[in-house]
């Protein structure tokens, strides 16, 4: 499979006075707001950090989702936070914490697989960061 995806940012303005847009080829952003406060502080709008983060729940979890249909298992519930860190300007670690509920699965077996989903999701390969995992069977 192969396929390209695309977004665009805009930046009217400074760094910290300054305001810009974030929007996606899915429309799912849609001159979604980007600013200071966005990215820094508690303001209204969305920032490159929590996008990530979105993103590597997201990877994971689909992933995990495959991978347990290849050993013949359908999920009932996959349910990832992602909890991104910056520090300094860089993103210093991403906390996977997945709750998941599949029925017929042991815990070791259920462990072993998500920890392979950590392993070869798109976006966990792609990080140049610290990536753990907790995990919870329910």
């Amino acid at each position: 499979m192969k396929f390209t995806r695309k977004a665009n940012a805009n930046w009217k303005g400074t760094g910290m006075e300054g305001k810009g847009t974030i929007s996606t080829q899915s429309t799912t952003l849609n001159n979604t707001q980007l600013s200071f406060k966005t990215r820094f502080e508690e303001g209204v709008g969305t920032n490159p950090e929590e996008l990530v983060a979105a993103a590597h729940s997201g990877c994971f979890t689909m992933q995990l989702s495959f991978l347990l249909s290849e050993k013949g298992y359908t999920p009932g519930n996959l349910d990832t936070e992602a909890k991104l860190s910056f520090e300094d300007g860089t993103i210093t670690k991403i906390q996977l914490e997945l709750v998941g509920h599949v029925d017929g699965i042991e815990e070791e077996e259920f462990k072993q697989i998500a920890q392979k989903a950590k392993e070869i999701c798109p976006i966990s390969k792609l990080l140049n960061t610290e990536i753990t995992l907790t995990i919870k069977l329910v």
